[in-house]
Protein backbone atom coordinates (compact mmCIF):
# COMPACT_ATOMS: atom_id res chain seq x y z
CA UNK A 1 0.00 0.00 0.00
CA UNK A 2 1.34 3.71 -0.53
CA UNK A 3 2.68 5.18 2.16
CA UNK A 4 2.17 8.69 2.88
CA UNK A 5 4.47 10.91 4.96
CA UNK A 6 2.57 14.45 5.16
CA UNK A 7 -1.03 15.65 4.51
CA UNK A 8 -0.18 17.25 1.42
CA UNK A 9 0.94 13.65 -0.20
CA UNK A 10 -2.57 12.69 1.04
CA UNK A 11 -4.10 14.93 -1.14
CA UNK A 12 -2.35 14.69 -4.12
CA UNK A 13 -3.38 11.17 -3.60
CA UNK A 14 -6.68 11.77 -3.09
CA UNK A 15 -6.71 14.49 -6.21
CA UNK A 16 -5.06 11.78 -8.16
CA UNK A 17 -8.00 9.43 -7.46
CA UNK A 18 -10.78 12.40 -8.11
CA UNK A 19 -9.17 12.71 -11.47
CA UNK A 20 -9.89 9.07 -11.84
CA UNK A 21 -12.95 9.20 -11.39
CA UNK A 22 -14.14 12.20 -13.48
CA UNK A 23 -12.26 10.06 -16.44
CA UNK A 24 -14.37 7.02 -15.29
CA UNK A 25 -17.75 8.80 -15.45
CA UNK A 26 -16.63 10.63 -18.52
CA UNK A 27 -15.85 7.44 -20.49
CA UNK A 28 -19.11 6.45 -18.95
CA UNK A 29 -20.71 9.27 -20.28
CA UNK A 30 -19.28 9.13 -23.60
CA UNK A 31 -20.62 5.40 -24.42
CA UNK A 32 -23.77 6.12 -22.93
CA UNK A 33 -26.77 4.15 -25.27
CA UNK A 34 -29.02 6.82 -24.29
CA UNK A 35 -29.83 10.63 -23.60
CA UNK A 36 -30.93 9.62 -19.63
CA UNK A 37 -27.60 7.71 -19.31
CA UNK A 38 -25.28 9.98 -20.59
CA UNK A 39 -26.84 12.75 -18.36
CA UNK A 40 -26.82 11.00 -15.38
CA UNK A 41 -22.77 9.95 -15.58
CA UNK A 42 -22.21 13.22 -16.77
CA UNK A 43 -23.39 14.49 -13.42
CA UNK A 44 -21.75 11.85 -11.86
CA UNK A 45 -18.38 13.62 -13.39
CA UNK A 46 -19.43 17.16 -12.27
CA UNK A 47 -20.01 15.99 -8.94
CA UNK A 48 -16.00 14.51 -8.93
CA UNK A 49 -15.02 17.85 -10.49
CA UNK A 50 -16.54 19.74 -7.69
CA UNK A 51 -15.11 16.96 -4.66
CA UNK A 52 -11.16 17.28 -7.18
CA UNK A 53 -11.67 21.40 -6.76
CA UNK A 54 -12.60 21.05 -3.07
CA UNK A 55 -9.89 19.25 -1.86
CA UNK A 56 -7.43 21.29 -4.17
CA UNK A 57 -8.37 24.04 -2.58
CA UNK A 58 -7.81 22.35 0.50
CA UNK A 59 -4.39 21.76 -0.78
CA UNK A 60 -3.98 25.15 -1.19
CA UNK A 61 -5.50 27.27 1.65
CA UNK A 62 -4.11 24.32 4.41
CA UNK A 63 -7.70 24.32 6.13
CA UNK A 64 -8.13 20.55 6.46
CA UNK A 65 -11.33 20.14 8.58
CA UNK A 66 -14.07 18.40 7.28
CA UNK A 67 -17.38 17.68 8.89
CA UNK A 68 -17.78 14.21 10.38
CA UNK A 69 -20.85 12.38 9.54
CA UNK A 70 -22.50 9.58 9.25
CA UNK A 71 -23.91 7.83 6.20
CA UNK A 72 -26.36 5.42 5.35
CA UNK A 73 -25.26 2.51 3.62
CA UNK A 74 -28.19 0.18 1.21
CA UNK A 75 -25.26 -2.49 1.20
CA UNK A 76 -26.78 -3.42 -2.68
CA UNK A 77 -23.28 -3.89 -3.38
CA UNK A 78 -23.12 -6.68 -1.32
CA UNK A 79 -25.85 -8.55 -3.60
CA UNK A 80 -25.52 -7.94 -7.16
CA UNK A 81 -22.71 -9.66 -9.31
CA UNK A 82 -19.52 -8.10 -10.56
CA UNK A 83 -19.74 -6.59 -13.93
CA UNK A 84 -16.92 -5.46 -16.07
CA UNK A 85 -16.88 -2.59 -18.33
CA UNK A 86 -17.91 -2.68 -22.16
CA UNK A 87 -19.23 -0.29 -24.37
CA UNK A 88 -22.87 -1.60 -24.39
CA UNK A 89 -23.27 -1.13 -20.75
CA UNK A 90 -27.31 -1.65 -19.69
CA UNK A 91 -27.78 1.62 -17.15
CA UNK A 92 -28.11 -1.64 -14.14
CA UNK A 93 -24.38 -3.18 -15.65
CA UNK A 94 -23.06 0.97 -14.78
CA UNK A 95 -24.65 1.67 -12.52
CA UNK A 96 -23.20 -1.63 -10.48
CA UNK A 97 -19.77 -0.89 -11.81
CA UNK A 98 -20.02 2.28 -10.17
CA UNK A 99 -21.29 1.58 -6.77
CA UNK A 100 -17.94 -1.21 -6.86
CA UNK A 101 -15.75 1.21 -7.59
CA UNK A 102 -17.04 3.50 -4.75
CA UNK A 103 -17.20 0.66 -2.39
CA UNK A 104 -13.50 0.36 -3.36
CA UNK A 105 -12.32 3.89 -2.72
CA UNK A 106 -14.13 4.08 0.61
CA UNK A 107 -12.32 0.71 1.55
CA UNK A 108 -9.20 2.32 0.55
CA UNK A 109 -9.36 5.69 2.64
CA UNK A 110 -10.92 3.16 5.30
CA UNK A 111 -7.52 1.23 5.13
CA UNK A 112 -5.50 4.21 4.80
CA UNK A 113 -6.94 5.50 7.86
CA UNK A 114 -6.27 2.82 9.81
CA UNK A 115 -2.74 2.84 8.91
CA UNK A 116 -2.18 6.47 9.46
CA UNK A 117 0.59 7.52 11.86
CA UNK A 118 -1.57 10.74 13.03
CA UNK A 119 -4.17 11.82 14.42
CA UNK A 120 -4.74 14.61 12.09
CA UNK A 121 -3.73 12.27 8.99
CA UNK A 122 -6.20 10.02 9.88
CA UNK A 123 -9.16 12.43 10.32
CA UNK A 124 -8.29 13.34 6.57
CA UNK A 125 -8.30 9.74 5.11
CA UNK A 126 -11.80 9.37 7.42
CA UNK A 127 -13.40 12.13 5.61
CA UNK A 128 -12.42 10.97 2.51
CA UNK A 129 -13.72 7.88 2.82
CA UNK A 130 -17.35 9.20 4.18
CA UNK A 131 -16.99 11.08 0.71
CA UNK A 132 -16.60 7.66 -1.27
CA UNK A 133 -19.43 6.44 1.26
CA UNK A 134 -21.87 8.87 0.39
CA UNK A 135 -21.02 8.58 -3.69
CA UNK A 136 -21.61 5.11 -3.18
CA UNK A 137 -24.94 5.81 -1.70
CA UNK A 138 -26.37 7.76 -4.32
CA UNK A 139 -26.00 4.86 -6.56
CA UNK A 140 -27.25 2.44 -4.24
CA UNK A 141 -30.72 5.14 -4.36
CA UNK A 142 -30.46 5.60 -7.92
CA UNK A 143 -30.47 1.73 -8.42
CA UNK A 144 -32.80 0.61 -5.88
CA UNK A 145 -34.88 3.84 -7.31
CA UNK A 146 -34.42 2.52 -11.50
CA UNK A 147 -33.05 -1.20 -11.55
CA UNK A 148 -35.02 -2.88 -8.48
CA UNK A 149 -38.78 -1.33 -8.40
CA UNK A 150 -38.58 -1.58 -12.43
CA UNK A 151 -38.15 -5.77 -11.31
Amino acid sequence: MKQFDTIDDILEFAIGEEQAAIDFYSELALNARSDDMRKVFTEFAEEEIRHKTRLTTIRQEGVFTMAKESVMDLRITEYVVNVKPHKNMTYEEALILAMKKEKAAFRLYTSLAERAPSASLREVFLSLAAEESKHKLRFEIEYDDYVLKEN
